[in-house]
Protein backbone atom coordinates (compact mmCIF):
# COMPACT_ATOMS: atom_id res chain seq x y z
CA UNK A 1 0.00 0.00 0.00
CA UNK A 2 2.73 2.50 0.92
CA UNK A 3 4.51 1.76 -2.38
CA UNK A 4 1.40 2.84 -4.34
CA UNK A 5 0.98 6.02 -2.27
CA UNK A 6 4.66 6.89 -2.75
CA UNK A 7 4.38 6.53 -6.52
CA UNK A 8 1.24 8.66 -6.50
CA UNK A 9 2.91 11.43 -4.48
CA UNK A 10 6.04 11.36 -6.68
CA UNK A 11 3.78 11.76 -9.72
CA UNK A 12 2.14 14.83 -8.21
CA UNK A 13 5.45 16.61 -7.67
CA UNK A 14 7.29 15.74 -10.87
CA UNK A 15 8.73 18.65 -12.88
CA UNK A 16 6.00 20.10 -15.06
CA UNK A 17 3.37 19.12 -12.52
CA UNK A 18 1.67 16.54 -14.72
CA UNK A 19 1.33 12.82 -14.55
CA UNK A 20 3.25 10.87 -17.20
CA UNK A 21 1.03 10.32 -20.21
CA UNK A 22 -1.33 13.18 -19.28
CA UNK A 23 -1.81 16.02 -21.78
CA UNK A 24 0.59 18.88 -21.21
CA UNK A 25 -1.04 21.94 -22.87
CA UNK A 26 1.11 24.65 -24.40
CA UNK A 27 0.25 28.21 -25.37
CA UNK A 28 -2.57 28.52 -27.91
CA UNK A 29 -1.57 29.66 -31.41
CA UNK A 30 -3.92 31.57 -33.73
CA UNK A 31 -3.75 30.70 -37.44
CA UNK A 32 -6.11 31.79 -40.24
CA UNK A 33 -9.08 32.17 -37.88
CA UNK A 34 -8.42 28.86 -36.09
CA UNK A 35 -7.02 28.29 -32.60
CA UNK A 36 -4.39 25.59 -32.19
CA UNK A 37 -3.85 24.16 -28.70
CA UNK A 38 -0.82 21.84 -28.69
CA UNK A 39 -1.20 19.12 -26.02
CA UNK A 40 1.86 16.87 -26.19
CA UNK A 41 1.99 13.87 -23.86
CA UNK A 42 5.10 12.36 -22.40
CA UNK A 43 5.39 8.77 -23.58
CA UNK A 44 8.43 6.98 -22.25
CA UNK A 45 11.43 9.16 -23.06
CA UNK A 46 9.63 11.09 -25.82
CA UNK A 47 6.75 13.48 -26.40
CA UNK A 48 3.76 12.88 -28.68
CA UNK A 49 2.54 15.21 -31.43
CA UNK A 50 -1.08 16.10 -30.73
CA UNK A 51 -3.48 18.89 -30.04
CA UNK A 52 -6.85 20.49 -30.64
CA UNK A 53 -7.99 22.82 -33.42
CA UNK A 54 -10.99 25.04 -32.71
CA UNK A 55 -12.90 27.66 -34.68
CA UNK A 56 -15.91 29.84 -33.87
CA UNK A 57 -18.92 29.61 -36.17
CA UNK A 58 -22.29 31.38 -35.94
CA UNK A 59 -23.76 28.17 -34.49
CA UNK A 60 -20.98 27.86 -31.92
CA UNK A 61 -17.40 26.70 -31.44
CA UNK A 62 -16.31 23.52 -33.20
CA UNK A 63 -13.34 21.42 -32.12
CA UNK A 64 -11.24 18.72 -33.78
CA UNK A 65 -8.59 16.68 -31.99
CA UNK A 66 -5.53 15.37 -33.83
CA UNK A 67 -2.80 12.88 -32.94
CA UNK A 68 0.14 12.11 -35.21
CA UNK A 69 2.72 9.32 -35.08
CA UNK A 70 5.61 11.79 -34.82
CA UNK A 71 7.41 12.01 -31.51
CA UNK A 72 10.09 14.32 -30.14
CA UNK A 73 12.66 13.98 -27.38
CA UNK A 74 11.95 17.47 -26.01
CA UNK A 75 8.57 18.93 -25.09
CA UNK A 76 9.37 22.21 -26.90
CA UNK A 77 10.04 20.29 -30.12
CA UNK A 78 6.77 18.38 -29.72
CA UNK A 79 4.90 21.66 -29.29
CA UNK A 80 6.50 23.11 -32.43
CA UNK A 81 5.77 19.93 -34.41
CA UNK A 82 2.16 19.89 -33.15
CA UNK A 83 1.66 23.48 -34.32
CA UNK A 84 3.26 22.72 -37.71
CA UNK A 85 1.06 19.63 -38.20
CA UNK A 86 -2.08 21.55 -37.17
CA UNK A 87 -1.32 24.30 -39.68
CA UNK A 88 -0.90 21.67 -42.39
CA UNK A 89 -4.25 20.10 -41.43
CA UNK A 90 -5.92 23.52 -41.60
CA UNK A 91 -4.33 24.32 -44.98
CA UNK A 92 -5.31 20.94 -46.45
CA UNK A 93 -8.80 20.49 -44.97
CA UNK A 94 -10.07 23.88 -43.84
CA UNK A 95 -13.50 23.72 -42.22
CA UNK A 96 -14.01 20.16 -43.53
CA UNK A 97 -11.90 18.90 -40.63
CA UNK A 98 -14.89 19.48 -38.35
CA UNK A 99 -17.17 17.23 -40.44
CA UNK A 100 -15.17 14.04 -39.83
CA UNK A 101 -16.56 11.33 -37.52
Amino acid sequence: MAFGVGNFLRGLFKPGGSEAGAPNPAETVEYKGYSIQPTPRQQGSGWSTEGTITKSFPEGVKEARFIRADSSTAREDAVATSVMKAKRIIDEQGDKLFNQP
